[in-house]
């Protein structure tokens, strides 16, 4: 009798996680790679984020916006990264990200 059900929750929970990694609706969490960092956001419920944007240069520096969530708003200009309009410095080649309830982790890959 609850062989129907669990296998419904299997299954959105596959569908959910299934298309490369980059939404879980359950978990909420949306993950993107923003000029060459991954970055996770966590407590974003969204089934279809959008996806980063590159914007105009500003002053030769190369910017680029994530914005998952309303209150998830990740800007990197150059290596200049502001979460929220808060900077939290430079990241490094491949350094990661993760805007978990919106407390902001850099993990250094060097």
């Amino acid at each position: 009798m609850h062989r129907p059900l669990s296998s419904l929750v299997v299954a959105g929970i596959l569908a959910s996680v299934g298309c490369g990694g980059v939404t879980s609706v359950i978990l909420g969490e949306v993950e993107a790679d923003v000029a060459g960092h991954h970055v996770l956001v966590t407590d974003c419920y969204r089934t279809s984020p959008p996806a980063p944007k590159r914007l105009p240069d500003e002053n030769g520096l190369p910017v680029y916006e994530y914005a998952p969530c309303r209150d998830a708003v990740l800007r990197l200009r150059g290596a200049e990264l502001t979460v929220n309009g808060t900077a939290y410095g430079a990241l490094g080649a491949g350094d990661e990200v993760l805007v978990d309830h919106g407390r902001v982790s850099i993990k250094r890959t060097r």
